[in-house]
């Protein structure tokens, strides 16, 4: 388990991965979406971009699979390059989307390989002071979780599920972030990723509006507004978006296992979700019609999160931690952990020296 680990062996190994792999995939990626860029100003939307495009998508699906000793690393580029780029050069095709081959090189690259939604400056921008306590939070956060995973095997598997949770939210809600004030740094403004999910007061606030904003992004122009333009039915457009982002889960988990044994669990969980999201609004609708007043939002809330946490112990959870994957993972982030806990201890050596 994590706490007999080889510390030094996998900071090494860390090391080597953040010297090597990272930097060639990325350049490639770059490349790739250059190319995107040029090919699309020269050609239409339609058959000739198609045509032009056509071969980076099987090199987006691959290029994650470079990382071949860090499951974390290899899911995250895979969430970013096999499921966001490729859904946002597919909507290039069609001339819709983020991407415009009219946008400038940097923009054009952030918004193509990084989950970022360009926005206009606004007055609204969350103040830095709160950022930082938030990030800082976040931070103590995953550094108590990381530190009781050592007791994994000790643990209730429910306290290890909200381990998980609690890991997964704090760890995107600082890379995202992260991203966007990369950008923001080199004078690009990006919306936000998230916002406050665990005040959601219905489902369709929950995913619509809080969670993991830059999919429901991608999402609504690639499939929300095709199918409902096409069948003229909002629940049927819900029900494919759902349907959409369980299969590209069912993806990201192969990316994490390398194995594809999928019993479809993943996929349940969102589908499940989509037909709960449509029964809301149904439910929503016929209440509102009968004059009768909605619940507090207090309430509400509750319930939104009890679903979600039963439902994600339920399915989503153990569809990610199979076949071996929760050994792996926590052995990466008992490396991390260490590499950071080698860096503390040095600093005060190499104040000692250069005093």
């Amino acid at each position: 388990m994590a706490a007999t680990m080889p510390w030094r062996g996998h900071v090494a190994t860390a090391m080597e991965l953040l010297h090597d792999s990272i930097p060639r995939v990325s350049l490639a990626a770059a490349a790739a979406a250059l190319y995107a860029r040029a090919s699309s100003s020269l050609l239409r939307p339609g058959l000739p971009r198609l045509v032009a495009l056509l071969p980076l998508f099987p090199f987006l699906a691959a290029v994650p699979l470079a990382f071949t000793s860090s499951a974390i690393i290899r899911t995250i580029f895979a969430f970013f390059l096999a499921w966001l780029c490729t859904f946002k050069l597919a909507l290039l095709v069609v001339g819709r989307g983020p991407l415009d081959p009219a946008l400038p090189v940097l923009p054009f690259l952030f918004t193509a390989l990084l989950p970022v939604k360009l926005a206009r400056p606004s007055k609204a921008a969350k103040k830095p002071v709160s950022s930082l306590v938030s990030c800082a939070v976040k931070v103590a956060l995953i550094a108590a979780v990381v530190q009781l995973y050592r007791f994994n095997a000790r643990l209730h598997l429910y306290a290890r599920l909200a381990l998980y949770g609690v890991h997964t939210y704090c760890f995107l809600d600082l890379l995202l972030p992260a991203i966007a004030a990369a950008a923001g740094a080199l004078g690009m403004q990006a919306e936000p990723q998230f916002d406050r999910p665990y005040l959601a007061s219905s489902l369709r606030d929950f995913w619509g509006r809080r969670w993991n904003i830059m999919v429901s992004a991608i999402l609504r122009p690639s499939v929300y507004d095709p199918v409902r333009t096409r069948s003229g039915s909002p629940a049927a457009a819900v029900l494919a978006t759902f349907v959409v982002s369980g299969l590209m889960h069912e993806v990201i988990v192969y990316y994490l296992s390398l194995q594809w044994r999928s019993d479809g669990v993943m996929a349940a969980f969102f589908l499940l979700h989509g037909v709960c999201c449509v029964l809301e609004g149904w439910c929503a609708r016929r209440w509102a019609a009968k004059g009768w007043p909605a619940p507090p939002r207090a309430v509400a809330t509750v319930l939104v999160g009890l679903f979600v946490t039963a439902t994600s112990f339920w399915l989503f959870f153990p569809a990610l931690l199979k076949n071996g994957v929760e050994e792996k993972v926590l052995e990466e982030w008992a490396a991390v952990s260490a590499f950071f806990q080698d860096a503390v201890e040095r600093i005060p050596r190499y104040a000692q020296r250069s005093s």
